[in-house]
């Protein structure tokens, strides 16, 4: 078992036990107990009520946090002729089709994203084996399968998130950096709430949101009040 550092124990003694949070509480709290001395990352995980083995419970998305993420996403983008033009004068890292597939074929996948022109999916298609585990592969509910390639790189470039339930029926995705002010991070963080709970499967059973946790790279778990869905940036436990 790994042994926890003394700035990650001195963090976690900060956060009352038993206590759950209000999310601007909690933002604030996971901001002043990261144990990191670079610009860490704030994200958020979800338990959520709903069996990912059924098809009709998989709860997966996108959306446009309003503070973006705080780090600028590498995407690469397989399309040719002016969809290819198009990425790369949005600013795609890296624009190709048959060289590009082969590239990611033999095991390439530094990049954050992925957009494929759809005239392109039937050779990109065979890349699900590299993609898929990374959850990088482009689809078209998620907007990354497009004849908009511009649009798609733009979305991502400028603060796109994309989120996905887990074999364990948990979510994890950023909201941004620490040097964010809390209201930042609560902005980005009630924009993918929103969205979350606006996916909620019609056949999922009982409380859909059971848990939730705000931390920093490195950081302690900060529990959140998972009744708390409304006036967020209200100034804490007073509004509850």
């Amino acid at each position: 078992m790994a042994t926890k550092s003394k700035a990650y124990n001195d963090a976690a003694a900060k956060i009352d036990e038993g206590r759950y949070y209000t999310p601007l509480d909690a933002i604030r709290l996971a901001q002043t107990t990261s144990p990191t001395k670079f610009d860490a990352s704030v994200e958020v995980a979800m338990r959520l009520g709903v069996d990912p083995r059924q098809a009709d419970q998989m709860v997966r998305g996108t959306v446009n946090l309003p503070n973006g993420t705080g780090k600028t996403a590498r995407v690469i983008v397989f399309a040719t002729g002016p969809q290819a033009e198009a990425a790369l004068a949005a600013g795609a890292d890296e624009v190709g089709d048959d060289d590009l597939i082969e590239k990611v074929a033999g095991g390439w996948t530094d990049f954050d994203a992925a957009v494929a022109a759809p005239n392109l999916m039937g050779k990109v298609g065979k890349l699900g084996r590299v993609l898929g585990p990374r959850g990088l592969m482009p689809n078209p509910k998620t907007g990354t399968v497009t004849m908009d390639t511009a649009k798609a790189v733009s979305d991502i470039k400028g603060g796109k998130i994309e989120f996905r339930v887990d074999r364990a029926a948990n979510l994890h995705f950023i909201i941004g950096k620490v040097s964010f002010s809390d209201a930042q991070l609560t902005e980005n963080y009630v924009a993918a709430l929103e969205e979350i709970l606006r996916l909620k499967p019609s056949s999922s059973k009982g409380r859909y949101i059971s848990k939730i946790t705000v931390s920093t790279t490195m950081g302690p778990g900060v529990p959140v009040d998972v009744n708390r869905t409304r006036n967020l940036l209200e100034d804490t436990d007073e509004a509850a």
